[in-house]
């Protein structure tokens, strides 16, 4: 992971975040839009695609997507969503992940690592690159909500694991603050 690079999203990059995507838009057309529709269900169905792609593009053209693109060398390779929570709304839906103390934290919420880059520490570089972004903004407060292992033990599929492995959150002094649940564990750091 020596190789890797960092970039924070500007407008112009959008065709790189276009082409890691892919045609699928990342996960089941999801265009790292998931956390930021207020509702799942009929609203979500009726979001992802062709809706959830506009919805990406017109953030990072207007500079409001906050996040990390990873690449090797000019080959976009990976991305990591993080921002401030109350830009993600499903996280107060979702009773796991509900909290009153939340003005002032931020979320890191969503991994997607090119199939060729998976399972060689690219999400823990991007955790590590996305928490020197947010001291830089001086956020006090970082929060995510991990995949454990199963309960014997197990990696879940990728496309069950776009919130991040809970061991490299652990791995950068994360701490579990709150489980109503064994596979929703939600981990804080202060910076």
């Amino acid at each position: 992971m020596s190789d890797i690079t960092f970039k924070e999203p500007t407008p112009d990059l959008w065709k790189d975040l276009e082409k890691l995507f892919g045609a699928k838009g990342a996960c089941g057309g999801c265009w790292c839009q998931w956390w930021r529709i207020p509702k799942g269900g009929k609203l979500w169905e009726e979001t992802k695609g062709a809706k959830a792609k506009k919805r990406m593009k017109k953030l990072i053209t207007s500079g409001e997507l906050t996040g990390l693109l990873a690449y090797d060398g000019s080959r976009p390779v990976g991305w990591c969503s993080f921002g401030p929570r109350t830009s993600f709304p499903r996280t107060e839906r979702m009773k796991a992940y509900s909290r009153d103390d939340i003005e002032k934290v931020w979320s890191v919420n969503c991994f997607f690592i090119d199939k060729d880059y998976r399972h060689q520490g690219l999400a823990w570089a991007m955790l590590e690159a996305a928490l020197k972004c947010m001291k830089k903004r001086k956020v006090e407060i970082v929060e995510g909500y991990p995949t454990p292992l199963t309960k014997d033990g197990k990696k879940l599929p990728a496309a069950f694991a776009y919130t991040g492995p809970l061991k490299i959150f652990e791995d950068s002094g994360f701490e579990i603050i709150q489980r109503v649940s064994y596979s929703r564990p939600l981990v804080r750091r202060r910076l």
